[in-house]
């Protein structure tokens, strides 16, 4: 049986603009602590924005290099953890936890030998974004 294949979409330029304005303009205002947090929300954001993007990459590839799919679910799991040690927002908190669920499933599906669906995964990091974006 070959491999499925699902569509995957790159929402990774758009949110990595977004979250570069947010980091270059915020930090003028950084005295406050929400706003600090903010400014830390989106470095972080962008961080796992990027460790997403190269999860695209590797999960093409997954069935013949699990270990590169492997490494960025890790490089995810520790953005997520050290974002999730500084969320008191709910929506960030529920954003983190689906994202969390979509890098366990796709864990199974390597040790499975099938390819990951990694979309829940994008689907999460894309609703941690849009919170960690201000305005």
């Amino acid at each position: 049986m070959a491999p499925r294949t699902t569509s995957r979409r790159r929402p990774t330029p758009l949110a990595l603009a977004a979250l570069a304005a947010a980091t270059l303009t915020v930090p003028l205002l950084s005295s406050c602590g929400a706003v600090q947090k903010a400014v830390d929300c989106a470095k972080t954001a962008t961080s796992v924005v990027n460790a997403v993007d190269k999860l695209q990459q590797a999960a093409d590839n997954a069935l013949t290099d699990p270990k590169k799919t492997q490494q960025a679910l890790d490089n995810i799991d520790s953005n997520l953890r050290k974002l999730s040690s500084e969320a008191n927002d709910p929506e960030l908190s529920k954003a983190i936890d689906k994202t969390n669920t979509g890098i366990k499933n796709a864990r199974k599906d390597i040790e499975n030998n099938k390819a990951p669906d990694i979309q829940p995964i994008v689907d999460g990091t894309s609703q941690v974004t849009k919170i960690c974006t201000p305005g």
